[in-house]
């Protein structure tokens, strides 16, 4: 009781005889220094040692061992003799403030007295008996800002008082509304515009919400609570619940009628600063300084879910229009979107955006009433408005005179007002959230059939050509044979250009033989204008940044790629570091593991033609959005990187050191396609061909795994596998016709688009049959792509002769967790939902096998959408250990999967090699599924 300790002290350090007429006042002298040097540590909710000093009658029930005091008696109390013990308890401690000589004085003297208690009634704790100072300031800052929904009113909160204005703009004829104890923080009007709600409190005594009547300024109903200052107070939409948070770190629930505590929420670790309720008033959101916010279920009390992720406090939080997001804001400039599915049991709310918004703290936010605009303001002194559908960047207000702290929308949507911290208002007119039509560019040109009936024209090279006004010219398509090594008459480093003409959206294929023909030259190649200037080819914007962890990465690898804040990253996102700009291909698997890049497998791609590099550990990095040439962005305090119409290695490393560039043309006229060394060296080994062909994109088929054995009652994987020519990414279907009796496999398979491969199972039936040989030779695989307007057909290979296997030692089968629903005509099926994790069981069968029956890491679930993947693995990943015949596992979709139903399995390695019958898994959008689902924290914490 350290608080019990320092009064002990006071008390016994002086000796000062009063009588009646000079007895310190309680209400007066007395209270205020308790208040100041004990109510800390010694209050009615915070008890040490079981000692209040919140009032006199919880003085007079003293502390745990005895009264605290006893009146007339100073060096006889209890408080005195634990003072002057001079030992271990000797108080105050260490670096707590000391009440001065005059101070120890009046308290000694009240005890002297009689420590009697006040005359009247007990003061407010939030009575601050304090000098009073005279502003100097001209205007008070606006901490808190609304308009009624009916347009009647502006309620605009300047320091301690709330001033009512007639209309939206809060600068019509105004009148003072209530009286506060302290600041006053929030004012909210009910949704009838009847009722004004406000927030206010004293610093380090309590806080006070209150309703008000708007006709006439009575007091409706004030509800004291909390011990520290108010931050927000709200109404629930019918009215029934009050909620207040404020730096005490709890939220406290009322009756709004009775003024009743219903539920204390506790769980918060830092200032609770903003609440908000759902749309139907079942739900709580709160932000808080702990960098969390939570979701509390208001009928219980029930702490729903804690939205993980902000990397600093978080000071604003609000449910979208419609009750399905919840977004919030704070000390990290960012904007982040929740999915609330949190509604029927605790779970995981996944988080849909994480945007970089200001370069400065997020203070406040809003929705225009329509729902389609979200509105910030931040401490950099900007306000931004954001379309609320995918919070893209519409609009934005910069050099602000101050940090507008104070958001207020009129009844139309038309406009909102904000309020400034140098006691300023301003009203802007809200932007249309319809998404801005891009400026024409390169990326925005329209393919067109190039000469696909031109001869190629085969030309040698002629020196000069090492400047645009002396470039050879050519007609594409052609193939030049050159060498990087200056004329007798020209001094200096050699490079070689060559003129070309071009339509606009004509797209065609540069690409030089050199180091594949054991030439020295390391090439680099690049197509300018007709004046020799750089091209831009797209415009990269810079939504997050973020560093590589751990360790660095080199120039192939596509796997543990750890960088800063992954869990705001999403697959498909473009990563850009240092030049380089990949692909996100899979979430990393827990906290000690990282990324996958595109391809997922073998040498790593490089995106618009960048060439895969080095990257040192702590290098920056930064999640990117392209977008075409010219076109109008808006400033986030992230960088911009433009690209340009350039290659060094060929981006998928197809071509070793050699490169090939990909071009569109911007606009018909004529362009030159320039050819150096990259590292400036040159000389008559350093020969190349450079072919310039039209872009053909096409693909090609393999398939692994011919020639199958297939035991009775088991499967046996095998794969296809595509080659992209010319930046194919369209999906491929693959056709299996024929399958021999008695066997089963699961058509047609579908390379997704942008992957490389599928995998299919020859499932034999238990009591199958040796195929014959013209049966096996029967079966065939036929690979089918949409490409511009046409289906391109290929042959993908065959599956040879199946061949029936003995007795399988072990069986494995994907099955329903208790309770779950599976279709029963056909394969089962199983539903998920984007965004969503499902849990099913893995079923094993010991035949002849009783040891571990492994199923693989990131790579277990066999075929299942890109975007999807087994979820919750440990270092063992997938894994039925010796003894066990089962094991739940969990499969997780991406919030951005798209709708598909496609068949996967369980392969394992275990008795050489054993696969699952295949299951559909169906994938739909949120809000259509009607499966058990769950979800895993996925970042291991």
């Amino acid at each position: 009781m350290p608080r019990l300790l320092i009064l002990a002290s006071l008390l016994a350090s002086a000796t000062v005889t009063a009588d009646d007429a000079t007895a310190p006042d309680y209400q007066r002298q007395v209270a205020p220094l308790l208040q100041k040097y004990c109510a800390g540590c010694h209050n009615d909710e915070d008890a040490e040692g079981r000692f209040s000093v919140d009032s006199y009658a919880s003085l007079q029930r003293g502390a745990e061992h005895g009264p605290a005091f006893l009146p007339g008696d100073p060096k006889g109390s209890l408080m005195l003799r634990l003072i002057t013990d001079g030992g271990k308890r000797t108080m105050p401690p260490k670096d707590e403030p000391k009440p001065t000589a005059d101070e120890v004085a009046v308290l000694d003297a009240w005890i002297a007295s009689g420590a009697r208690g006040p005359s009247g009634a007990e003061p407010s704790r939030m009575t601050l008996i304090v000098p009073k100072v005279p502003s100097r300031a001209a205007t008070r800052p606006i901490t808190a800002i609304d308009a009624s929904r009916d347009g009647r009113w502006t309620a605009v909160a300047r320091d301690t008082s709330v001033t009512l204005h007639e209309g939206t703009a809060g600068d019509g004829p105004g009148r003072a509304i209530g009286e506060y104890p302290g600041k006053v923080t929030a004012v909210h009007f009910t949704p009838d515009g009847k009722r004004l709600v406000t927030a206010s409190g004293v610093a380090g005594a309590g806080g006070v919400a209150a309703i008000w009547n708007v006709e006439d300024g009575s007091l409706v109903r004030s509800f004291e609570g909390h011990r520290d200052l108010l931050y927000d107070a709200e109404l629930s939409p019918d009215g029934g619940r009050l909620a207040t948070c404020g730096y005490d770190k709890n939220i406290e629930v009322r009756d709004s009628a009775t003024g009743a505590l219903l539920h204390t929420l506790e769980g918060h670790t830092g200032a609770v600063y903003d609440l908000a309720f759902s749309p139907d008033g079942a739900f709580l959101a709160s932000a808080s300084a702990d960098d969390t916010c939570k979701v509390w279920r208001v009928a219980d009390g029930t702490r729903m879910d804690t939205l993980p992720q902000p990397l600093k406090s978080e000071s604003c939080c609000l449910f979208s229009p419609d009750g399905a997001f919840i977004v919030a804001g704070g000390a990290d400039s960012n904007i982040r979107v929740w999915r609330f599915v949190s509604r029927e049991k605790p779970e995981i709310n996944p988080m849909v955006v994480a945007r970089f918004a200001h370069e400065g703290a997020i203070v406040r936010m809003g929705f225009s009433p329509d729902g389609s605009t979200l509105v910030s303001l931040a401490e950099d002194r900007t306000i931004k408005a954001w379309r609320a559908d995918d919070y893209t960047e519409i609009q934005a207000w910069g050099g602000q005179p101050d940090v507008a702290s104070a958001l207020a929308f009129a009844a139309d949507g038309a406009t909102f007002t904000v309020g400034r911290m140098d006691g300023s208002l301003a009203t802007y007119p809200l932007p249309p959230s319809r998404p801005e039509a891009p400026a024409a560019g390169p990326a925005s040109v329209a393919a067109v059939a190039v000469r696909e009936s031109a001869a190629v024209q085969e030309i040698p090279e002629r020196e000069p050509n090492d400047a645009a006004d002396r470039a050879g010219v050519i007609q594409l398509p052609a193939k030049v044979t050159g060498v990087i090594a200056p004329a007798s008459e020209v001094a200096g480093t050699d490079v070689d250009l060559y003129r070309f003409s071009a339509r606009a959206g004509e797209e065609w294929v540069f690409e030089i033989d050199a180091a594949r023909s054991g030439s020295k030259l390391d090439s680099f190649l690049e197509v300018l204008d007709a004046e020799g200037r750089r091209i831009p080819r797209v415009v990269l914007q810079a939504v997050r940044d973020s560093y590589f962890t751990f360790r660095g990465k080199n120039g192939t690898e596509v796997s543990d790629f750890r960088v800063f804040n992954w869990e705001e990253m999403a697959i498909d996102d473009y990563l850009y570091a240092n030049g380089e700009v990949v692909k996100l291909w899979l979430f990393p698997r827990g906290p000690d593991s990282g990324f996958f890049v595109y391809p997922g497998q073998g040498n790593r791609w490089g995106y618009f033609d960048t060439t895969p590099l080095a990257h040192a550990l702590n290098e920056p990095c930064y999640v990117v959005e392209p977008h075409p040439p010219g076109t109008k962005l808006l400033a986030n305090g992230l960088p911009v990187f433009t690209l340009h119409f350039e290659n060094d290695d060929e981006a998928r490393r197809e071509l070793g050191k050699d490169s090939r560039l990909n071009f569109v043309a911007p606009a018909d006229g004529e362009y030159l396609v320039k050819v150096r060394d990259v590292r400036g060296l040159q000389g008559p080994d350093f020969k190349y061909t450079l072919t310039a062909r039209p872009r053909r994109p096409d693909f090609a088929v393999a398939l692994e795994g011919a020639n199958p054995t297939v035991s009775p009652g088991v499967g046996r994987e095998f794969k296809v596998s595509a080659r992209r020519l010319d930046a194919f990414d369209g999906p491929i279907r693959v056709d299996v016709a024929n399958v021999p009796a008695g066997f089963h496999v699961a058509s047609p398979l579908v390379i997704e688009a942008g992957q490389l491969d599928a995998f299919g199972v020859v499932f034999a039936d238990p009591d199958a049959a040796q195929p014959t040989e013209e049966a096996s030779k029967a079966i065939k695989l036929t690979a089918t792509a949409r490409i511009g307007d046409r289906d391109v057909v290929h042959e993908a290979g065959s599956l040879g002769a199946i061949k029936l296997g003995p007795p399988p030692k072990l069986k494995v089968a994907i099955a329903p967790v208790e309770g779950a629903a599976a279709a029963t005509d056909g394969p089962p099926e199983f539903v998920i939902e984007a965004g969503k994790t499902i849990q099913l069981k893995l079923v094993v069968e010991r035949v002849d096998f009783s040891g571990q029956v492994p199923f693989g890491n990131e790579g277990s679930g066999r075929n299942l959408p890109f975007g999807t993947f087994v979820d919750n693995l440990g270092l063992n990943g997938l894994l039925v250990l010796e003894g066990q015949d089962d094991r739940t596992f969990f499969i997780t979709a991406h919030p951005g999967t798209p709708e598909q139903v496609r068949p996967f399995h369980l392969t394992t390695t275990a008795a050489d090699g054993v696969s699952s019958r295949p299951v559909r898994l169906r994938v739909v959008k949120p809000g259509n599924s009607a499966a058990t689902t769950s979800e895993p924290d996925r970042t291991g914490r």
